[in-house]
Order: C-alpha cells, then structure tokens, then sequence
C-alpha cells in the first residue's frame, strides 16, 4: 500500500478558546497536484503550519510520509519545499545571496536551474532586498523552492504580487512538477490558478472543510449554462424543474439561455427536444461558480441547505 506524502484526519487546532480549525481533513497522493482554496481567515495558513510542525495540533492527527508531523519535523523537513504566503528577507543581502543561502540552509546549492528560474523570472539578483517590491520578495522564495530537488512542495498563495507573466511561469514551473511525479500543495483563492494546475481540490470554510474531490467531481455540485434555439417557442421551460436563471432572447421564445442542475438534464433535454433544437452550446462550470456557492450570496443559499 503506498503511504500517503500528506494526511489529516480531522485536525482541530485552537487559539486560546478561539477554534481555528474545527475539523480538516484531506489526503495528498504521491505525485499529486492538490489545491487548497478558501479565503483570507478560512484557516488554510494555519493547516499548512501545522503541517509544517511550525504549530501543535489540538485534536485529530496529521502525518506527512507517514511520520507525525510534530515530533518528526526534523526528519521532514529536508524532503519539503515551502513558500510562505508573506516572504521577509534579510534587507542588507542581495537577492542571490538570499537564495543561496536559504538552499545551504535545505542542504543544497545553487544549480542550473537556479540559473534558468532567475532568468524565466525576469529576477535581477544583483539588488539588495530592501529594494524590491512584494513581488521580487516572492520572486525570492519562488527561484530558492523551485530549485530544490524536493519530495513535496508546499505553496501558500504563492503568486501575491506577482504580475501576469511571472504568475504564467509559476503555472509552468508547477507543471513540470506534475509531470515529475512531484506532490504538491497549493493554497490559493485565485480560482484559475488551481483550474489550471490541480488534480484535486479542498474547500475550507471557517476551519472545516466542506468539499473535496477531483475538479470533474466537484463540478457535478455547480450548474451548467446553456444556451439553445429551437424551431418553436419553448414555453414550457419555465416551468421545468432544475431550469435556473432563464432568459428569453426573442419575443417568439425559440432563443434561451438558462443555467441546468445535472441531475436535471435529461427531462430538460427531453423537453428542448418538443420544440426541436436548431442549435445549442453549453458551458461547464468553472471554480469561480463553484466557489460564489459557498462564499457569495449563493454560498449563503447552499450552506442553508
């Protein structure tokens, strides 16, 4: 049986009578690329550090390559690579001294790849920290992770400050360690981040986590968009069951655009068919619908129920 690289079993942890995590649970597979979403306060730092062995957990249990993660933090730590989602450098270093030492300090050493990572992210290492931006400072712990051989790799919001191009490269870069067979965990609100790069994804919400599944699974809990023409006015879908938000185009009613529950399509189908379908085009749902479930007005709705 292979040993899970990351395994929480309900993990609660509590600040004084204050619960942060009431109750996360998720596994990390060898050679997966997992996404942590939720927002800022939704307890995703605070997992990563007990993750780390940085805090104790209160209840439940956490293992990474199958040892805890609090009394084995030293014989972890070497195999990890880690990007806080706030990066604080020593401001009178430049920043390749900074990122030689943090990979001395992981027991490795500037490499070829340090070289190709500073030049795919546009990074002058010449200057002193002090100088750089939120982005260069990420730029920092982004070059110094990546150029570790490492066995997991833990982003934390890994691209705040970053600009589009920089973000594409960090998309590329975690690819290839896909590709690799590396495991992964990226915490991350930015939705099409995750989209783009994960095989699986948690939802935490207020410290507990409300979802998970692989991306097709969870699309399965948000609805489709269609939008269909048909030879003769379709009437009848407004009264058909699981049809949400519809929108005629035309006053003749043979031009419509609806969001569908899944479970739902095949009655809707049947009744796009009465009026025969001219044509029609319907578009999956993105994390960004999933997500406004829980955490906008229509989160509220789903969490009533």
């Amino acid at each position: 049986m292979t040993t899970a690289i990351i395994e929480l079993d309900h993990l609660q942890k509590n600040f004084g009578k204050f619960a942060a995590l009431k109750d996360v649970s998720f596994t990390l597979a060898p050679g997966q690329v997992l996404g942590f979403l939720g927002p800022n306060g939704a307890g995703k730092s605070t997992t990563i550090r007990v993750i780390l062995g940085l805090l104790k957990k209160s209840g439940g249990s956490v293992t990474v390559f199958g040892k805890d993660a609090w009394r084995d933090d030293a014989a972890i730590h070497p195999r990890i690579a880690y990007i806080p989602g706030d990066v604080y450098l020593w401001p009178n270093l430049s920043g390749g001294e900074i990122i030689d030492l943090l990979l001395r300090l992981n027991g490795r050493q500037h490499n070829q790849k340090t070289d190709e990572l500073i030049k795919a992210f546009e990074f002058d290492p010449k200057k002193k920290a002090r100088t750089y931006s939120k982005g260069n400072r990420q730029k920092v712990a982004l070059i110094a992770a990546l150029s570790q051989d490492a066995d997991l790799y833990i982003f934390d919001e890994p691209t705040s400050g970053l600009d589009p191009l920089n973000e594409q490269t960090f998309q590329q870069e975690v690819l290839k360690l896909k590709r690799a067979g590396k495991s992964v965990l990226l915490s991350s609100h930015i939705l099409s981040e995750v989209e783009r790069m994960c095989d699986s994804i948690v939802i935490i919400r207020d410290g507990s986590v409300i979802e998970s599944g692989n991306l097709d699974q969870l699309r399965h809990l948000s609805r489709i968009k269609i939008e269909v023409t048909t030879a003769t006015p379709m009437t009848a879908l407004a009264k058909q069951a699981g049809v949400h938000d519809l929108t005629y185009r035309d006053s003749e009613h043979t031009k419509a655009v609806f969001t569908a529950d899944r479970d739902a399509l095949g009655t809707i189908m049947t009744t796009l068919a009465a009026n025969t379908v001219v044509d029609m085009q319907s578009t999956p749902p993105t994390l960004e619908d999933l997500f406004l479930r829980y955490y906008g007005k229509q989160g509220e709705t789903h969490a009533a129920q």
